[in-house]
């Protein structure tokens, strides 16, 4: 009898396994210290803020009380109101003076038209104010090195009732027509680059014989202990990410230091704005932020970045500030009386 077999079955042909998605590189993300918000952009803030409470909405503010979009829009959803002149100000509305400051005439508008006027000028700023009229006094040409349209420079221009030569540059210090010896001071603006201001500074003290003005170490202590901690971050980081405003002229100066130092460097305003191609190629990312971005901005620029790798976070060490600047006396009154 013959048997039969079952014919042999085919074994299937093996599947590929799926192929493997390379985990991301590991980065090491430091933070600056010091970083964003200062003594002044935390007063001015806190003036707005405080009348809001007080005085109820609507509270209206000349120019940005700080050059921060996130900042502005917040304190609108609470009911302040911005506008670029006084005229906008409906009659004896509560009215706010940005931290940058304001010329006297805009001063001067303010109280023939009766507005109830809180001052949110950085006390740093006023004390420029107050160097330039003494200057003023003694009988010397002043000059002012600063951004042309600069709501500060606009601002200590028209604080001062005497001629003023405003100059960026050492390439405006050789145009200034000024005889040689005519007895010069300067004054600068608070959120300059340090080196910049103090190269612009030899060039007056080169071209002319009798210059005085402050050292460069009085210029606003936020900017030069931000611009220090930037170099700092930026000597151990592959990318730099400062966040602040396009128009923020201390957050365009710690960017422009990263960028001179070699350093691939961006100015964001959050994280939406981070991109991940900078990330080609880099292991360590340094994040600083201007004296008028809030801390939420960088977290959500490290949000960002945790999206695209594994994300691990380091503080540098810095000067740890703890200046603080009293609010307007009339704001204080209020404030005791509401009590």
């Amino acid at each position: 009898m013959v048997q039969k077999t079952s014919p042999t079955s085919q074994e299937a042909p093996a599947q590929p396994l799926p192929a493997q998605t390379p985990t991301p590189e590991p980065l090491t993300v430091l933070l600056a210290n010091p970083r964003g918000f200062c003594a002044g952009v935390i007063r001015a803030i806190d003036i707005v803020e405080r009348a809001l409470q007080l005085y109820g909405p609507p509270v209206y503010v000349r120019h940005e009380i700080v050059h921060n979009r996130h900042v502005v829009e917040r304190l609108r959803a609470l009911g302040a109101i911005f506008v670029d002149e006084l005229d906008e100000i409906p009659a004896g509305a509560q009215t706010v003076f940005s931290a940058h400051g304001v010329a006297r005439t805009v001063e001067q508008e303010a109280r023939n038209r009766g507005l109830p006027v809180l001052d949110a000028t950085c006390p740093l700023v006023t004390k420029v104010h107050v160097q330039g009229r003494r200057y003023a006094n003694e009988g010397r040409t002043l000059v002012l090195i600063g951004h042309p349209g600069h709501a500060e420079v606009e601002g200590t221009m028209g604080q001062i009732e005497a001629p003023i030569h405003l100059v960026s540059n050492a390439r405006d210090v050789a145009a200034l027509p000024l005889e040689l010896d005519a007895p010069i001071a300067y004054i600068t603006q608070t959120t300059l680059s340090v080196d910049d201001t103090r190269g612009v500074i030899r060039a007056l003290t080169d071209r002319f014989s009798n210059v005085i003005g402050p050292d460069v170490s009085e210029i606003c202590y936020a900017t030069q202990n931000r611009q220090t901690a930037v170099r700092d971050l930026a000597s151990q980081s592959d990318l730099l990410i400062v966040v602040g405003a396009s128009n923020s002229s201390n957050s365009s100066r710690l960017r422009e230091i990263g960028s001179e130092l070699g350093v691939p460097s961006y100015l964001v305003d959050d994280g939406a704005s981070v991109d991940p191609a900078w990330l080609d190629g880099v292991t360590t990312v340094g994040i600083t932020a201007g004296a008028s971005a809030p801390e939420e901005l960088v977290e959500s620029v490290i949000a960002a970045l945790a999206a695209l790798r594994p994300v691990t976070v380091r503080k540098l060490d810095g000067v740890e500030e703890n200046i603080e600047f009293a609010l307007p006396a009339p704001l204080r009154r209020a404030i005791r009386a509401a009590v």
